[in-house]
């Protein structure tokens, strides 16, 4: 698509950044682009493969890479609209600016979807993390039919959802930054966890290191994929190796900063449409980059423009390899403090993946430096490590089309995924849990659980727990029984300090007799502090140095406090993780991710429901008394139903009785 290019000096509002000077690229608009329902819903009638949406769609790597692997994408949706007018350059049907912030927008937009038997639901919702959303009050939110505009605005990930329920596709494809997922409470995640599972979908999560499935860049992105009728879904097997940022563009020309091609298709403006003379590919990623390239523009790059380079740059960017740091610049070549901005610049290596390329590249290119040429990226450079192929050019001047990629999904993660959805549709196996289920069996299992190796979970006093916890821990479930006897029957700070003395000499035959420096750091510090403990947040908590981390999020989560500001964070202990990592199997012992994907399988195996508190509480004590480091006992766990370790070991068929009733 090589599109009619014009040289402007767009004044264009909505980017937030000043626009380089240089070619508007206007693309004619794809030969089955349409405005009108109605000629969508024939496309969708004659289309002989499976139908697809991008909702929050931009320039459409999500539908590029759909489209690869068999989908037809006949609706795109967003608000960007150079973003809008490339998607609608490439691909039939809708490509409109709608606001999914409205509700009647979402429920015309869910009927069209179901008019036309979508299959498939994608997109990445913008979003912003609920971390300190109380459980009831989220909860409300998610269940609620409609809401206030400004509600909708803030929880676009709820329009998405609500567009899924109406049109029930077969499966759903949802990409997001990694902290859509991760934040305190892990809401988001949970409660659209529970909405799709309510709709008769398996949910699966996972934080993508994108260069896994052949992207050039160091880029994370959290992935959710919901298939209907409760199957299963097989992640994409990673690649064994990298492509490198040679790889990815070694073929491409040299150019100079702020170069603009003379050779031109428009003989009245050549420089707006010109492009570079190109040698052709060398590697197998660059020969698929070129593969739908007409071939009487096979000696020809489009888009290989950059910015202008300063004189100070352009000296700063010769002194640079890929290892050089913004401080290490001599100081007559700094604009900028090195204390404040030490990665400021950044210079690619030939042999390694380049660092994420983000939207933030529309304002300038200092984070990718080519890897010899003392010069920023170009357009298709860019666009490049992101994987849009060569045919693909972006409406607007340069600094749209830099926001455009730098928003983008990389279409080759997104081919990757979409062919594994089709795969396990087209031969499909059932999933073997809901979250719901495995949360109601960890509650249940907690209920009946009347003392435990963890006895101050139940403490209805948050001084205890904090003192237990920091005396206590990683004691043998004997041992912490014994030692909780000396702390349950204190109830404030002055009661424990009277009892000092017969504390430490009960923690000696315990081998603790050592930790009573906690108890003194921890009565010390709150004597001294204003916090209220009782209601104090888990920031306030992780404020006070006697009380670690892990103990601040313990404590709100057994205690989650009296105001609007309800806290129930995900606690993801070591034992767990260890728990959720026996259930699901081996890729949450990934180093890389292991905390992250940890924290995720935790989140699912306590769900967001109303056993929610009791099962997390329950997956701790867990961690402790059953599924222990060595030796775990299957046969006593509630979750052997479903556990991967325990099909392993098997265990599947060796159901307690009182286990059985609880699953």
């Amino acid at each position: 698509m090589i599109g009619r290019t014009i040289f402007v000096m767009s004044k264009r509002q909505g980017y937030g950044v000043k626009l380089v000077r240089g070619p508007f690229v206007a693309l004619p608009q794809h030969h089955l682009a349409t405005d009108d329902p109605d000629v969508v819903a024939r496309l969708a009638s004659e289309s002989i493969g499976p139908i697809a949406a991008d909702l929050f769609c931009g320039a459409g790597g999500l539908s590029l890479g759909l489209e690869r692997a068999g989908y037809k994408v006949l609706v795109g949706v967003d608000h960007d609209e150079d973003a809008l007018a490339t998607h609608r350059a490439h691909h039939a049907g809708m490509s409109s600016k709608l606001d999914l912030a409205e509700p009647s927008v979402v429920e015309e937009l869910g009927a069209l979807l179901k008019r036309i038997k979508v299959d498939l639901i994608a997109g990445g919702p913008p979003c912003q993390p609920f971390s300190r959303a109380g459980r009831s009050a989220m909860r409300d939110l998610v269940q609620r039919g409609s809401r206030p505009a400004e509600d909708m605005r803030r929880g676009l990930w709820q329009s998405f959802l609500r567009t899924v329920a109406i049109a029930q596709p077969a499966a759903v494809l949802m990409e997001n930054v990694p902290d859509m997922a991760l934040d305190h409470g892990m809401w988001i995640l949970r409660s659209m966890v529970d909405e799709l599972e309510g709709l008769g979908y398996s949910v699966h999560e996972r934080v993508v290191s994108t260069s896994d499935y052949g992207v050039p860049q160091l880029r994370q992105r959290f992935f959710l994929v919901a298939l209907r009728d409760g199957t299963r879904f097989d992640w994409p097997k990673a690649d064994e190796r990298i492509i490198s940022v040679r790889n990815a563009i070694g073929d491409l020309p040299p150019v100079e900063g702020g170069w603009r091609p003379q050779n031109g298709d428009d003989p009245a403006d050549r420089v707006a449409s010109g492009w570079a003379s190109y040698g052709g590919p060398h590697s197998s990623f660059q020969h698929r980059m070129r593969a739908d390239v007409p071939d009487d523009q096979a000696d020809r790059i489009y888009d290989h423009i950059t910015r202008p380079v300063r004189q100070d740059d352009a000296e700063a960017f010769a002194l640079m390899d890929s290892s050089t740091k913004y401080s290490d610049l001599p100081e007559e070549l700094k604009r900028y403090r090195s204390d404040i901005f030490d990665d400021k610049y950044k210079r690619l290596s030939w042999d390694n993946l380049s660092r994420t390329i983000v939207a933030h590249i529309a304002k300038d290119g200092y984070w990718y430096i080519h890897p010899d040429q003392s010069r920023t990226i170009s357009v298709r450079e860019a666009a490049r490590i992101q994987t849009f192929p060569d045919d693909v050019r972006f409406s607007g001047p340069p600094s749209a089309a830099f926001k455009q990629i730098g928003n983008a999904v990389p279409p080759e993660v997104a081919f990757r995924l979409a062919t594994a959805i089709r795969d396990s549709l087209e031969h499909p196996v059932p999933g073997n849990f809901r979250t719901a289920d495995v949360a109601q069996q960890l509650a249940g299992w907690y209920e009946t659980v009347e003392t435990g190796a963890i006895p101050w979970l139940r403490s209805t006093n948050r001084l205890q727990l904090v003192v237990a916890a920091g005396l206590l821990d990683r004691m043998s479930a004997s041992d912490a029984r014994l030692g909780w006897r000396l702390i349950e029957p204190l109830r404030n700070c002055d009661e424990m300090r009277a009892a000092r003395r017969a504390i430490e000499f009960g923690l000696g035959p315990l081998g603790r007799a050592h930790r009573i420096e906690v108890l003194d750091a921890i009565l010390d510090e709150l004597s001294s502090s204003d916090i209220q403990l009782e209601n104090a947040t888990a920031d306030e908590l992780k404020a006070l140095k006697s009380i670690g981390p892990s103990v601040a999020d313990l404590a709100v989560r057994v205690h989650p406090g009296e105001s609007e500001q309800r806290e129930e964070p995900i606690v993801a202990t070591s034992g767990a993780i260890r728990v959720a990592s026996r259930f699901f199997g081996a890729r949450v012992h990934e180093n890389r991710n292991r905390l992250t994907d940890g924290r995720l399988a935790v989140a699912r195996l306590v769900g967001g429901d109303d056993n929610s508190h009791a099962a997390h509480l329950g997956l701790i004590e867990l961690a402790e008394s059953v599924c222990m480091t060595s030796a775990p006992d299957c046969g006593l766990c509630p979750l052997v139903a479903d556990c991967s370790h325990a099909a392993l070991e098997g265990y599947q068929l060796r159901l307690p009785a009182t286990n059985q009733a609880l699953a």
